[in-house]
């Protein structure tokens, strides 16, 4: 018997890219991240998401590494990734970042890959992380720390 608060991630919706609280990010699809094709392997989207949510929390005003010599780890939990339409070799992208979710246990990033030449949306996707210590113990986050990642939701747009 399924678990009721299991959804399959394909009936997840993914938040609007033109949320307040987006910070955006460009990239360029190097040659190594193609295949023969010159398409973008699929690996490389989650690689991409992490750098978007990288300079999410940095220009948020706080940062992993931050984070992480205070003892405590955002574990990937769960993450999920639609493809769109295919991105290719040289091909300038937009990744765009917010927080749709967070509480002292749990943080959902939601991700919108866009190429800036041909003008669509390439990929959309989401994070779930959860705070661990050290020993890789679930347990929420210290409320200073909470607060400055709390504050990232209601922040305007950054580019």
């Amino acid at each position: 018997m399924k678990s009721p608060n299991l959804e399959h991630p394909s009936k997840k919706s993914v938040s609007s890219p033109n949320h307040k609280s987006c910070v955006e990010t460009k990239e360029r699809v190097r040659y190594s991240e193609t295949d023969q094709m010159g398409v973008a392997h699929n690996k490389n989207y989650f690689e991409w998401f992490e750098i978007g949510r990288t300079e999410f929390c940095r220009k948020k005003g706080f940062s992993y590494k931050d984070i992480e010599e205070k003892g405590y780890f955002l574990v990937v939990a769960e993450s999920f990734c639609r493809y769109k339409k295919p991105l290719t070799y040289d091909e300038e992208i937009s990744i765009r970042v917010y927080l749709r979710e967070s509480s002292p246990r749990k943080f959902i990033f939601d991700y919108t890959i866009t190429s800036l030449q041909k003008g669509h949306v390439a990929a959309q996707g989401y994070t779930v992380h959860v705070p661990t210590d050290k020993k890789a113990k679930v347990t929420p986050l210290p409320s200073e720390i909470y607060k400055k990642i709390k504050a990232a939701e209601s922040q305007r747009e950054i580019k």
